[in-house]
């Protein structure tokens, strides 16, 4: 409906562009490229004003050796066997005795600290478990990510040899990168660069469409 005013609110929101306005906005080069260097500076901004944390690494190589689990190399009961023991090793992972351990090891933190988003642990599987660690003090993110993988690697290779555990003995954990070396942010800057330069393109280019159309 469209009244003395020009075109109703909601006919401007349910009513498709014209190819025309499309077309001229797809041509506008120097809109473009102006708005894409616009929001790069301040994605650039927003990372100086509000960095983000620096992330610290440590790697632990796990082995579930499943041609000695499964010698009859049963493909369907080797995939059951690595879902079931990957699961049994996350929450060895996360497990209160593994995080004190951290905690005992790094001053500063403490468990719940530490559980919500402080410690992450990245595509566990068959092969290097990557763990991470973010803080805003760089040194303490890779003690923290160090601590946290040599816990983990101890925790296996003790209940690995405990008869009255369910973890399977043919499982080894083997710290592979644990020294504290220095740690990286988070998030690169690259990617505030990106994500402003998109944001700005996208809302700057929904507003003209939708000032020209109500014009």
């Amino acid at each position: 409906m469209i009244g003395n005013n020009g075109p109703a609110p909601m006919h401007l929101l349910l009513s498709a562009p014209s190819s025309d306005d499309l077309i001229r906005l797809l041509k506008a080069w120097r809109f473009w490229f102006l708005g894409a260097v616009a929001g790069a500076l301040i994605g650039t901004a927003v990372y100086l004003v509000f960095p983000p944390a620096y992330r610290g690494q440590a790697t632990v190589n796990v082995d579930f050796h499943m041609e000695q689990a499964w010698p009859q190399n049963s493909d369907r009961e080797q995939f059951y066997y690595l879902e079931r023991e990957t699961r049994k090793l996350e929450e060895i992972a996360m497990s209160d005795a593994v995080i004190n351990a951290v905690v005992s090891q790094v001053d500063g933190g403490t468990l719940q600290k530490l559980r919500n988003g402080k410690l992450q642990l990245s595509q566990p599987g068959n092969g290097g478990w990557h763990f991470y660690a973010d803080d805003h003090d760089p040194r303490k993110a890779a003690l923290l990510a160090s601590a946290w993988a040599q816990a983990f690697a101890q925790a296996v290779q003790t209940q690995v040899v405990q008869p009255s555990t369910s973890l399977e003995h043919f499982i080894t954990a083997t710290t592979t990168r644990t020294e504290a070396t220095a740690a990286h942010r988070a998030v690169s800057l690259s990617i505030y660069m990106l994500s402003g330069a998109l944001m700005v393109l996208a809302l700057t280019g929904l507003g003209i469409l939708f000032l020209h159309r109500s014009e």
